[in-house]
């Protein structure tokens, strides 16, 4: 079974397809850093949206999901993003955990794992 890799870098892929599963790595928002955990949120989520189309997907055909958040306070906020934002008639199965994340100015990281 071949493996395809997209936008790969020294230490990671973004993207890797192995058969007919597309895994994503860990997203945060690039695009809002220090920005509220709704508003990175939803940056991550547009950036997923992306990567998940390059593969070949989207997101009604989410498996997976983890989220690490630094603040569970902010737990709400954020889910409220998420639940606009996910398939209702397919939601992946998922974890959420309080954890410190690598950079100080993302309070939320984001990866999935889906179907093609």
């Amino acid at each position: 079974m071949t493996i395809k890799r997209l936008h790969v870098g020294p230490r990671m892929s973004q993207v890797v397809i192995h058969g007919d599963t597309v895994y994503l790595a860990g997203q945060v928002a690039l695009n809002a850093p220090g920005a509220s955990i709704a508003d990175q949120t939803k940056d991550i989520l547009a950036t997923i949206d992306k990567l998940l189309g390059e593969a070949g997907t989207d997101k009604s055909k989410l498996l997976a999901a983890e989220l690490w958040v630094t603040d569970m306070r902010n737990f709400a906020e954020m889910n409220e993003v998420w639940d606009a934002w996910v398939d209702p008639a397919n939601p992946p199965v998922r974890a959420c955990v309080e954890a410190r994340l690598a950079a100080t100015q993302f309070d939320v990281e984001v990866m999935v794992t889906a179907a093609l």
